[in-house]
């Protein structure tokens, strides 16, 4: 199964970068507007919705390829995203779920149910992937905790 989704998923990236078209304006566009109290954490957002796009389609397909680059990858992005303080699992799901749905749009006749599903897939396991990523984090370093001396 995770051949043909990657063979799917590599077919809509290829298809929206052949069409030249950048889908994080409007991901970006669509996640303000669900979470307008987001936008204060980000000091420079043409830098990173560039960074958070690639890095949510990267890792999606990614799993669907089954490289060993992503757990590390996700919790590493799990622990730094601390520094912008309790982040609601809720706004992870919307925007990964956000990403594929304009991925989506972008792809036009190229987007199959069947690509829609491959996605989905790997957006479903990228969601597990960082609930227990944060579940590790908050176990090794709960918020509030004593922090070891340097």
């Amino acid at each position: 199964m995770s051949e043909a989704d990657a063979a799917r998923m590599e077919a809509s990236l290829t298809a929206v970068a052949d069409a030249g078209i950048d889908i994080r304006h409007a991901l970006f566009d669509r996640f303000f507007a669900a979470f307008p109290e987001r936008r204060a954490s980000f000091m420079v957002v043409d830098a990173s919705s560039r960074r958070m796009t690639d890095e949510t389609l990267q890792m999606m397909f990614g799993l669907a390829k089954r490289e060993g680059w992503v757990w590390p990858l996700v919790a590493e992005l799990v622990f730094t995203h601390r520094a912008y303080g309790p982040l609601p699992i809720a706004e992870y799901d919307a925007f990964i779920d956000m990403t594929v749905a304009e991925l989506g749009a972008a792809a036009g006749g190229t987007w199959s149910s069947e690509t829609a599903t491959a996605w989905q897939r790997h957006a479903d396991a990228l969601k597990a992937m960082i609930r227990r990523a944060r579940a590790e984090w908050e176990s090794a370093m709960p918020v509030g905790a004593p922090q070891p001396a340097e």
